[in-house]
């Protein structure tokens, strides 16, 4: 897969990720790469933060909300090949 064909199948679910992090370009995608990873890992975070009673669950459900529209972010600019940073999460750095 090339550069683009692996920034976008890396915001495809988790498998997706995995997918394109051992199939694709990882040189050329790194930074979509980390991106997703990010966005994923941050996922998870936010489900477990919504198994707490009332605080969690809103807590939850606005973090839901804001990941779905850095998703959508991530994607178009992957679609776009460009290097623009998720909002708030965007400079964390997981893959070096």
């Amino acid at each position: 897969m090339d550069k683009k064909v692996t920034g976008i199948v890396a915001y495809i679910f988790w498998i997706g990720w995995i997918i394109a992090f051992c199939a694709g370009d990882r040189e050329g995608a790194k930074f979509h790469l980390n991106q997703a990873l990010v966005l994923w890992i941050a996922n998870i975070i936010c489900g477990v933060v919504g198994i707490i009673p009332i605080v969690g669950t809103i807590i939850s459900l606005v973090g839901g909300i804001f990941l779905f529209v850095c998703w959508i972010l991530g994607l178009i600019a992957a679609c776009k090949e460009e290097e623009k940073e998720l909002p708030l999460i965007g400079k964390i750095q997981i893959l070096k």
